[in-house]
């Protein structure tokens, strides 16, 4: 089940009038560009209502549209006197020239005519299927075909798609990769990657799917290459020749993280970036086989996510708070927000593959959320139906929203992707 999420109005009454001029990027939904007069304790169902009855009066919509509205790149969450008063205080402590010309740019206050951006609501993610587990499941990933699950039980669980290649992470400290073959529904070991010295706790192979990157309770992380071997001048193959269960050994091994590595994520072909329970997110140089940026955090991170829409990352951590990372940034802190709304630790967060705002996250309190990046303040949706903590998430076929958790269960959710 699905549930909105938004601030209730506040029931304050006050005689204060804004000016506001309402714009979009959604031109089939652009109405006249003048300023309107709006008391300054409504929220957006008033302002839904303000832009529904002019399209209608227009004839542009038949019938009513649900709208969210964006003030200086953040969600309405409340009122707008709530906001405009939290930039006026803002403003108060602005120290330096240029914070001073962001705020210009925002034009926020009770005395400017404030833009407005209205923009279709996210529709609701709607419960599609559960898979039923016999242990808890702990890793999901997904193709735009198939769905594999990983559990405690160290069992794989390929539920439909299509596909050559698979990987699966252990703690008996290797890295095994599978091989089916689709027309007899054979899978196979094709090679055992083994040089961890404690439990693996994440995996990635970059976008050519001829690298994989993997981090382990050992601190360390280490690279291997997924296809055979070269041959040697002589015409030998080392261990990694692909027959059944064949050894194969790190191309690479990157060491400076003083805990395990819970998350890695290729933010290039070149570059890697890891997320630690030392309360540290390191940026790597592949080619170069060395650290390039070392971030600290006030806790151990859980998990991490990189977007190739919009260079950045999202953490969860041993607290309840959601993180997002500029780590190439050289101006001011690079926590650039930060999201609060899960009543327990977060597991687990994922960004859309398909637009650059949107991402999810599953906590310990059993709900999957879906965030804008834009209203840290509060999620778009609770996503209901774990009856135990949420052990992971994945987004990544575009089409659908997964968790799995202790409850030995994967819900599936179907996700609405037509909107930007």
């Amino acid at each position: 089940m699905a549930e909105v999420q938004d601030k209730p109005n506040s029931t304050a009454s006050s005689a204060l009038s804004l000016q506001v001029r309402f714009v979009t990027k959604q031109e089939q939904y652009s109405i006249p560009d003048f300023p309107y007069s709006i008391s300054a304790n409504v929220g957006t169902e008033e302002l839904n209502s303000v832009i529904n009855r002019v399209l209608i009066e227009d004839d542009v919509i038949e019938k009513q549209k649900d709208f969210d509205f964006l003030i200086g790149g953040e969600f309405l969450r409340g009122t707008l006197e709530e906001l405009v008063l939290r930039h006026e205080a803002l403003k108060e402590k602005i120290v330096d020239d240029k914070d001073e010309e962001d705020a210009e740019q925002k034009k926020i206050g009770v005395e400017e005519v404030i833009e407005v951006e209205y923009v279709e609501r996210t529709p609701a993610p709607e419960p599609e299927n559960c898979l039923m587990h016999d242990d808890w499941v702990s890793a999901v990933d997904a193709t735009s075909n198939w769905i594999l699950t990983g559990c405690y039980d160290a069992t794989l669980h390929l539920w439909t798609g299509k596909g050559k290649h698979k990987q699966g992470a252990s703690h008996d400290q290797t890295v095994m990769i599978w091989e089916w073959d689709l027309s007899n529904n054979n899978v196979s070991c094709k090679w055992i990657c083994k040089g961890h010295e404690r439990s693996v706790e994440c995996i990635k192979p970059d976008r050519h799917a001829t690298h994989l990157a993997s981090g382990s309770w050992d601190g360390q992380l280490k690279i291997w290459t997924v296809e055979a071997d070269k041959p040697t001048a002589d015409g030998a193959v080392g261990e990694s020749t692909p027959s059944k269960g064949a050894t194969k050994t790190p191309l690479m091994t990157l060491a400076g993280h003083k805990e395990s590595v819970s998350a890695v994520q290729w933010s290039d072909e070149k570059e890697l970036i890891t997320a630690s329970w030392d309360h540290t997110i390191k940026l790597w140089d592949v080619e170069m086989g060395g650290m390039k940026t070392d971030i600290a955090g006030n806790k151990a991170f859980f998990d991490m996510s990189w977007s190739e829409l919009n260079k950045t990352a999202i953490t969860s951590s041993a607290d309840r708070h959601i993180r997002l990372y500029d780590p190439r940034s050289n101006e001011g802190s690079l926590v650039k927000c930060m999201f609060t709304s899960h009543n327990g630790w977060v597991s687990s967060v994922n960004w859309s593959t398909t637009n650059e705002n949107l991402f999810v996250s599953g906590s310990h309190d059993k709900l999957m959320k879906l965030w804008d990046r834009r209203s840290p303040r509060a999620p778009l949706y609770n996503m209901t139906g774990h009856t135990e903590n949420i052990l992971c998430t994945s987004w990544a076929n575009s089409d659908y929203m997964m968790s799995g958790g202790s409850d030995n269960t994967l819900r599936i959710f179907k996700a609405k992707t037509d909107l930007k």
